[in-house]
């Protein structure tokens, strides 16, 4: 674990707080040079605390008008059920997130979806295909209200 001291703090903060802004306009908004500031990203990457620079993607416009989050939970009397689940699971190409949970549910997969008529077809001939499934609750996804990365450093 890495502490981090008063001017990685602002830094990190200004970073959170727009991605976009490039190395010059950091380090003018923390006062410190162009070339210290690139330092101290490079640095603070070297370290695992900037793990990178990600950009969004609006599926909307793209087509994708439909999310899901499936809740999953398998059957555990085979000991390869995980492995085996989220193997199959990572080829259906609309599932654009795998997360796995210690308690009743043990995944969920979110899935994008065109429409209505495409989310069926995803589920039908694939989701209800994969192996060792024992319950799956779908959350169709309305809004959201809050999505953020951003923590009070």
């Amino acid at each position: 674990m890495h502490v981090l001291n008063n001017l990685e703090k602002r830094l990190v903060r200004h970073i959170m707080d727009d991605p976009d802004a490039g190395t010059q306009l950091l380090a003018e908004r923390v006062g410190m040079s162009n070339t210290a500031c690139w330092r101290k990203i490079e640095k603070l990457q070297d370290l695992g605390v900037i793990k990178g620079f990600i950009f969004e993607i609006d599926w909307k416009k793209l087509g994708y008008e439909l999310e899901v989050s499936l809740r999953i939970t398998l059957d555990k009397t085979q000991s390869d059920a995980f492995e085996v689940f989220i193997s199959r699971a990572r080829l259906i190409s609309e599932v654009n997130e795998i997360q796995t949970f210690l308690g009743r549910v043990d995944v969920r997969l979110n899935i994008l979806a065109r429409d209505l008529t495409h989310y069926q077809s995803i589920y039908r001939d694939q989701i209800l295909n994969l192996p060792y499934i024992a319950e799956v609750e779908a959350l169709m996804l309305i809004s959201n209200i809050k999505r953020s990365d951003v923590l009070p450093i």
